[in-house]
């Protein structure tokens, strides 16, 4: 995943800081060699590395660093504000239009994932109430069009399109067609090229001159490093963009376009796309990010997708299960489901506060276990899913030829899940104190969840 060797290393040089009771200059020199050194082999920008390093040694050589109980504290409180800082402060949402349709211009490199991950931003904004419209106005690239038409159907977004017109006439009828027929947004998913080149830059500049879009995004692959940063400052020279989108940070990005690209263009990242998944976008926090990459976790977008995959009344029917002491395999499976429904397991453990990148090396996700277990579950009638008291051996049978799985991974989950029950008991029935240690216990149930072995539990 995005800035696993830069939390690596940064990590490594607080450890090495926290072993000491009162820090020297000479040790705050040394922790910002090593700073320095993580921040070039993530490809952050030199420059970038060169200003954030003299901003952190100014601040951390002051009397009340040196002084403090805790400096090695200090230090990452500080590295983190300016990790903060770096990356824009804060959030920012997109620049709505005072009158519709609010036009959004989506411009890149060919193979940034525009068209992907414009269909993303079309239908996260969908769900904020608004009605998308997807513009087809790359009509060079072989299947781009069609491309579009599928991520569009996939969302339930319509799809405007003239085949290969022009880009600009395209884009006008676009706003046009918006304008009467009440779709309150318009995403131009615009053509791209192996690298910039005038003839590109000049006919999304008469796109520009022509809708006047109220955001112009640019969407940069993460995984390309300081050619990201290069092609943001190239777009924002021709094109005055607004705001930046970081695609592929659930790859194995270094993070040194998403520390560079607001230091170097002064323009605002506002979304990333987290995964290959159309509902894989998150607008962007430069706080939250920070602490991701300093092992913090990340609390706030946590709760986010676990809010996003919640289902109230799921909900209440098992917390009045609970109190009757009815939890069921049905039950089980439920929970099992809204869990994955969060999105990448392994990402979702990386948002937890103190589990780093380091950490989940240890870490085991067995997504086979996890499909084995809903398989298992879904095998058995209804009857049996609510009273697993009554599977003898030739149900079990039943249920494993039909799962494709041995009768003995069968009886493992139903030891897992009577070990599940029981503690359902503990906490419903139970003092604070007994549910602590309930939740200490799940994570050394056989096999975890149903897939998940955690380090250290």
């Amino acid at each position: 995943m995005a800035f696993e060797g830069l939390s690596e290393k940064l990590n490594a040089a607080f450890k090495r800081l926290r072993g000491k009771g009162r820090l020297s200059e000479a040790d705050i020199k040394e922790a910002m060699r090593e700073i320095r050194l993580a921040l070039l082999e993530a490809d952050v920008s030199y420059k970038v590395v060169k200003d954030f390093v003299k901003s952190v040694s100014e601040r951390a050589v002051g009397k009340d660093v040196l002084e403090s109980l805790t400096p090695a504290q200090m230090i990452v409180k500080i590295v983190n504000e300016e990790l903060i800082a770096l990356m824009g402060s804060q959030s920012q949402k997109l620049n709505i239009a005072s009158k519709p349709p609010t036009v959004v211009m989506l411009v890149g490199l060919q193979g940034a994932g525009k068209t992907t991950n414009g269909g993303k931003l079309a239908g996260y904004m969908k769900k904020q109430g608004k009605r998308p419209l997807l513009v087809a106005c790359d009509v060079y690239r072989p299947a781009a069009i069609r491309q579009l038409q599928i991520v569009g159907g996939q969302l339930d977004i319509p799809v405007f399109e003239e085949g290969q017109g022009n880009p600009v006439e395209i884009a006008r009828h676009a706003v046009e067609w918006a304008s009467s027929h009440g779709n309150d947004m318009v995403f131009l998913d615009t053509a791209g090229r192996l690298h910039v080149d005038e003839a590109l830059m000049e006919e999304l500049k008469a796109i520009k001159a022509e809708v006047k879009p109220d955001e112009i995004m640019l969407v940069v692959d993460a995984m390309t490093g300081q050619d990201a940063v290069n092609a943001a400052q190239s777009f924002n020279e021709w094109l005055d963009i607004d705001s930046v989108m970081l695609t592929k940070l659930d790859g194995d990005a270094r993070g040194g376009a998403a520390l560079s690209v607001k230091a170097i263009t002064g323009k605002p990242i506002k979304f990333a796309g987290s995964g290959e998944k159309l509902d894989q976008i998150e607008p962007f926090h430069p706080e939250r990010m920070a602490s991701r990459i300093l092992g913090m976790g990340d609390v706030l977008t946590l709760i986010e997708k676990a809010e996003a995959a919640f289902d109230e009344k799921k909900a209440a029917e098992l917390e009045q299960k609970l109190r009757s002491n009815r939890f069921t395999l049905q039950d089980y499976y439920d929970q099992l489901v809204q869990l994955r429904g969060m999105g990448d397991i392994q990402d979702v453990l990386a948002m937890m506060p103190g589990v780093n990148a380091g950490a989940l090396k240890g870490a085991t996700i067995d997504e086979k276990a996890l499909s084995h277990t809903e398989a298992m579950i879904l095998s058995m009638t209804a009857y049996e899913r609510e009273n697993p008291a009554c599977l003898n051996h030739s149900r079990k049978k039943r249920i494993a030829a039909g799962s494709g799985v041995k009768v003995e991974e069968l009886n493992k989950l139903l030891k897992q899940f009577e070990m599940m029950q029981s503690m359902m008991k503990q906490v419903t029935g139970g003092s604070a104190k007994k549910r602590k240690r309930m939740m200490r216990g799940m994570g050394n149930l056989p096999g975890g969840m149903g897939g998940f072995n955690l380090p250290g539990m």
